[in-house]
């Protein structure tokens, strides 16, 4: 049975009781990042975090690249670039954009990360099998943590910052329950 509490549209205004059936199939399929140096942060997604490149796409007319990361089995991937494609588009993914010649351009400073003023985007999700081991071995891979598990109110999650400086919190399902039950 569907919750009928604070998720409700009687209790979230501007929210629609029944979506469209036109959007029937939607679902969230990327976030995109504007990264400086891609060998760096292809280095921080994979190796730290686990991700495999599930495709890679170059533009030299437009000299940017796009590289689509996740946690799919790439051993399932299609063989043919365009049907890999559209499998791609199939799966949740971390799109890193890279603009050609920023990882070289010594007067680049850098993106907005969204934590800083003006505030906008804050920071994504990965859910591991363990936040405190997750954290230890983020530590010796030398990570930079905006929130340790144990920092703050909320025991038990975290935070770090990928090359770029994007927030990425880190939790895991025994523990996120009970963390936010106050405000559930």
């Amino acid at each position: 049975m569907a919750s009928q509490g604070k998720e409700i549209p009687a209790n979230n205004p501007g929210l629609s009781d029944k979506p469209d059936e036109a959007t029937k199939g939607y679902f969230l399929q990327q976030t995109m990042l504007r990264v400086k140096d891609p060998k760096v942060s292809l280095h921080f997604y994979s190796r730290v975090l686990g991700m495999k490149l599930l495709k890679r796409l170059d533009f030299p007319d437009m000299k940017f690249s796009l590289y689509f990361l996740g946690y799919e089995d790439i051993d399932a991937a299609p063989a043919d670039p365009v049907e890999r494609t559209a499998w791609t588009f199939q799966k949740v993914v971390i799109e890193l954009t890279h603009n050609w010649g920023t990882e070289s351009d010594p007067d680049f400073k850098g993106y907005h990360n969204g934590n800083s003023e003006p505030r906008g985007f804050g920071h994504f999700g990965i859910t591991v099998d363990d936040t405190y081991k997750a954290c230890e071995r983020f530590a010796t891979l030398g990570v930079e943590f905006v929130k340790k598990p144990d920092d703050g109110k909320m025991k038990g999650l975290a935070f770090i910052k990928d090359p770029d400086g994007y927030w990425i919190e880190i939790f895991d399902l025994k523990r996120i329950g009970q963390i936010t039950s106050s405000a559930a």
